[in-house]
């Protein structure tokens, strides 16, 4: 992975997204994972699911990587121009910076609108939890959740990845996430078979989650003293940011989502956490943060501020590390 190519991929996520007329690697991955599921359910016990869960994650992330590392050297094999086009534009598919702007954006338009039942219809499509008889306070809390939690998982883990490892390490980090958010779940279903890939996503990101965490802190102090255009986007606090990302972080069922959230809640002023229902079920987390104020809309904008400033960040470090490493 060279300078070039990692910021090109940056560029491309910004400008493009991810385009759905293109075969997008997760939705590839999702039905492989989708299918072999379903053959090791028929061919094990309940007795057995966990030793299916080991196979089911090797099934699935072996073959990413050496997937990824054919098409690189195909593509490369053709010209060297073509193969640098076709590994930035893959790369640009690990991240989900517009994406993740986009998807939240669809729900934040349709509480503009009044539209209630279009904001939890949207919002069912980014988050885990059960979405019908969201209000507004809960469903700005899950979006705020959401886009902090994936600042991590699908913007800075893939960028971190794509640094260490190249594309086939930064793919291959896609699939272990893809696996978790499909099948790591708690529940009676997915509690045995879900086991390996959960606890594996957990290690992937334990890194890329504390660097997240870090990148807020800084973003929120170069937020707070730049002029913004609306006075309501105005008060990032990078002190609680701090502060509540080292009492807080841990306050989560996940060794590593509590980080980012946390630290985007101590520069809003805002508590997340708690009450949440996945497929019927009740579920308490712990909250996080201080409820200095009540959660607005506007709490939303300055998150997307954040993630975006992040982002950059992100960039920054990573292109002059490559650029380090290769001279």
């Amino acid at each position: 992975m060279t300078p070039t190519i990692f910021f090109g991929a940056y560029i491309i996520d910004i400008l493009v997204g991810d385009p759905r007329w293109f075969p997008h690697p997760v939705v590839i991955v999702g039905r492989w994972t989708r299918f072999v599921e379903g053959k090791i359910r028929a061919h094990t016990t309940r007795a057995s699911e966990k030793k299916g869960g080991i196979v089911l994650w090797f099934s699935v992330v072996i073959p990413t990587f050496f997937i990824t590392c054919g098409i690189i050297k195909i593509s490369f094999f053709i010209g060297t121009l073509f193969g640098m086009i076709m590994t930035a534009l893959l790369a640009s598919l690990t991240l989900a910076t517009r994406s993740l702007y986009e998807e939240s954006r669809v729900v934040m338009d349709a509480l503009t609108r009044g539209d209630m039942e279009a904001a939890r219809k949207g919002l069912s499509m980014i988050v885990g939890r059960d979405t019908e008889n969201l209000d507004e306070a809960g469903i700005l809390r899950a979006v705020i959740e959401t886009v902090s939690e994936n600042l991590s998982d699908g913007i800075v883990a893939p960028m971190f990845y794509l640094t260490v490892g190249g594309l086939p390490l930064a793919m291959t980090y896609k699939a272990v996430n893809t696996l978790d958010s499909m099948v790591g779940y708690r529940n009676a279903r997915y509690r045995d078979i879900g086991c390996f890939s959960a606890k594996m996503d957990d290690i992937l990101n334990w890194i890329p989650a504390r660097i997240t965490g870090f990148i807020i802190v800084i973003a929120s102090f170069i937020l707070r003293f730049t002029p913004l255009e609306k006075e309501s986007l105005t008060g990032f606090n990078w002190r609680d940011s701090w502060m509540i990302m080292r009492r807080d972080g841990r306050n989560h069922p996940s060794p590593n989502s509590g980080i980012p959230e946390a630290a985007i809640a101590g520069s809003l002023g805002i508590r997340i956490g708690g009450e949440n229902r996945y497929f019927g079920e009740i579920i308490c987390k712990p909250t996080i943060g201080e409820k200095i104020k009540k959660m607005e809309r506007a709490d939303v904008k300055k998150t997307w501020v954040i993630m975006f400033t992040s982002s950059l960040l992100m960039v920054i470090i990573c292109t002059i590390t490559l650029w380090i490493i290769q001279q």
